[in-house]
């Protein structure tokens, strides 16, 4: 059985909602003080070489587990490419967070206008890339192709 035939599928399976997502990383230490500090993600749990971190919407979005490890090159395309958390509805808010972001020293790798959103993307501490945006446009809830609108430069 492939992947993509749902043909023999014994029972319908729909995801919900994206739940969390688990990074590894060097320090967590390092980690905490960016996804907390820098990016403003509310830490609810902290253990050795572990944190938990939650927007209030669900238990938790983001656990960080630390390996002490460095992060490895990425020596392919394939695997996760990066991580989109909303901080708003609007481009004031984004601006707020570039010059935020630029105070901290945070690489930012990228500004775009994707129609719908309006994004920074920039790395975290062992050089996973993430995406901060604010939504635009609601026309992606009757007609889903609008996601696909080509992307352009943005200036903030």
């Amino acid at each position: 059985m492939h992947y993509f035939d749902n043909k023999n599928a014994l029972t319908p399976m729909q995801i919900k909602e994206l739940g969390h997502v688990v990074l590894y990383v060097k320090d967590v230490e390092r980690s905490v003080h960016f996804y907390r500090d820098i990016l403003g993600f509310r830490m609810i749990a902290h253990a050795p070489r572990m944190a938990l971190f939650s927007s209030g919407r669900t238990h938790h979005e983001l656990l960080l587990i630390e390996t002490g490890q460095e992060p490895q090159s990425r020596k392919s395309y394939n695997g996760l490419y990066h991580i989109g958390f909303k901080i708003g509805d609007t481009v004031e808010e984004l601006k707020a967070a570039h010059e935020d972001l630029i105070k901290a020293g945070v690489p930012i790798v990228g500004l775009t206008d994707h129609y719908v959103t309006k994004s920074i993307y920039l790395l975290d501490p062992d050089g996973n890339e993430l995406e901060l945006y604010v939504d635009q446009a609601t026309d992606w809830k009757t007609d889903p192709t609008s996601i696909l609108a080509r992307p352009e430069p943005l200036q903030l």
